[in-house]
């Protein structure tokens, strides 16, 4: 199971973190990814962190702007997300992925990006 928190009301130009908790799976073993999905919009991804974190990958909507992280000891990920734009109001979503076993998706937090 993922749960995500972290998300809110925010004026353009600031910062949220968002937090995904991850239970009853082996965390460190899991590609760790954030998706968002806009009212009438895709589901779009964002951003991914290789299981040992070392690797991470960003759409080009959040390069320079957010920054994943995770702490395998806590079974948590992380999305920073600063200076953010009116576009970026969406549903975050974090998803959990290893080859051979059951993909994990989390209930959702939302960010709205509005003055």
């Amino acid at each position: 199971q993922l749960v995500e928190s972290g998300g809110g009301l925010v004026q353009p130009g600031g910062s949220l973190k968002l937090s995904c908790a991850a239970y009853g799976l082996n965390f460190r073993d899991y590609v760790i990814s954030w998706y968002r999905r806009a009212p009438g919009d895709e589901r779009e991804w964002v951003a991914r962190i290789t299981p040992g974190g070392r690797t991470t990958d960003y759409a080009d909507s959040a390069k320079g702007r957010f920054t994943i992280s995770r702490d395998n000891d806590k079974n948590m990920a992380y999305l920073q997300m600063n200076s953010l734009k009116p576009e970026d109001t969406a549903m975050y979503y974090c998803k959990a992925i290893q080859q051979g076993r059951p993909i994990y998706w989390g209930q959702g937090t939302q960010v709205t990006v509005s003055s």
